[in-house]
């Protein structure tokens, strides 16, 4: 398949869909957008990847990246103009350490404690209590410096704030009345930046023959 630009299939709300976007957008990666809706997969995309999953990238050379991680560094390999890949403290190693940790076992959690009616005998509390040991670890890095791996944001606050976005939002007030101050103001600016209103940005659902939505803007 011979293309012009990437192709990026993604779902506007899914936050693995969501990092990438955010590293395509810091990194200047002009890509045919693809909103999918995920309970109406097209084949197109099912051809490329059977998993079904998105973010889905294909390069112009027909390589296909289907992990958002890979995504990410993918675009900032290329163009890294806020230095998301140089953190002031630690390393790209310990960021991708700490970005497994909540793909694997936050994750786990924040899906039962927010759809606890798809998996049977969960109690969406406990869920909640869990997830929130990991997000304890977080306000604790918050309390040292204003962003994970020093005084600029990074990588790892990149790939982790929009499932932190997600666990806060199942119940808000709730979080709003955790002991967490660092990570809430560290959410809250996430929230209210200038990229993140980029991000959140919706497209029609995409249909074979339509005119190509290019991404960023």
């Amino acid at each position: 398949m011979s293309i012009t630009y990437p192709i990026l299939y993604s779902f506007r709300r899914c936050p693995f869909a969501m990092r990438a976007r955010l590293a395509l957008i810091v990194s200047n990666q002009l890509c045919e957008l693809r909103e999918v809706v995920l309970r109406d997969k097209p084949q197109e995309m099912l051809k490329v990847s059977p998993k079904g999953t998105v973010p889905i990238l294909i390069d112009i050379d027909g390589r296909i990246l289907d992990e958002s991680i890979d995504i990410m560094l993918w675009a900032l390999a290329q163009y890294d103009p806020e230095k998301w890949l140089m953190p002031e403290q630690g390393s790209v190693a310990e960021m991708l350490e700490l970005i497994a940790q909540f793909d694997n076992g936050f994750k786990y959690h924040l899906d039962r404690y927010k759809y606890p009616n798809r998996y049977e005998g969960i109690d969406a509390e406990v869920q909640r209590t869990e997830g929130g040991l990991y997000l304890e670890k977080l306000n604790v890095k918050l309390r040292k410096k204003k962003y994970l791996f020093g005084n600029r944001v990074t990588l790892a606050d990149m790939a982790i704030a929009p499932f932190v976005r997600q666990f806060a939002d199942t119940d808000r007030d709730w979080f709003n009345t955790q002991p967490w101050l660092q990570l809430q103001a560290w959410l809250s600016e996430f929230i209210d930046s200038e990229i993140y209103t980029q991000v959140m940005k919706k497209y029609p659902k995409w249909e074979p023959g339509n005119v190509a939505v290019m991404f960023p803007h």
